[in-house]
């Protein structure tokens, strides 16, 4: 973000930030990004655990890092793998809007509408408490929410492709999100969320 630029509006209205920056790349470099990441990215099916259950995920994942820092949710462990030039590219892009620094990078891969997330907090303890969590989202636009773990207030954006989200303070602790399911989505979505981890 330049010197005496205005924040973005806060979605949330209390306990915690959200920024959202609705295009934040032209069409060319949207193109490019996303024929890239479909291509090149090694991804993999995602195994999670749910109530004890060993499932592997239609959507794909890939975690990129420096100095192989690791990260574990849900039982499962990933090592990072060193970012591209392409990748250091877009995180240098994402530090100059956010003001902020990242060391570490998990993308998703949703095929079409079918594959979402269910409610979760990115509030793992190898997670820098409190620091910003920037998610770049490439291909077709999908619905957002949120939701207070307290009073269960609900609140719903639309990501767009080229756009950046930026979750930040105690978001992560009184906020769970979600990506809904939608069968009228038949493209791909890719979104790369920035972290900082515990080094």
């Amino acid at each position: 973000m330049k010197p005496n630029e205005k924040l973005p509006l806060n979605f949330l209205p209390f306990d915690g930030v959200v920024y959202y920056h609705p295009r934040v790349f032209d069409e060319n470099e949207i193109s490019k990004f996303h024929n890239y990441l479909l291509t090149e990215i090694p991804w993999e099916s995602d195994e999670v655990f749910i109530f004890g259950k060993r499932i592997i995920t239609k959507r794909k994942v890939a975690w990129f890092a420096e100095d192989g820092i690791s990260y574990t949710y849900s039982k499962s462990t990933k090592v990072g793998l060193a970012f591209t030039n392409e990748l250091l590219n877009l995180k240098t892009k994402v530090e100059e809007i956010t003001n902020e620094n990242y060391n570490a990078c998990l993308l998703n891969l949703y095929h079409n509408g079918e594959e979402g997330m269910g409610w979760h907090s990115d509030d793992e303890k190898s997670i820098v408490p409190n620091s910003s969590i920037a998610s770049l989202s490439f291909g077709a636009g999908r619905k957002f929410s949120l939701k207070h773990k307290e009073n269960k207030q609900n609140i719903a954006l639309i990501l767009e492709g080229g756009s950046l989200l930026e979750m930040k303070g105690e978001t992560q602790k009184y906020w769970q999100h979600y990506l809904p399911k939608s069968k009228k989505i038949l493209k791909p979505r890719i979104n790369l969320t920035f972290r900082k981890m515990m080094a």
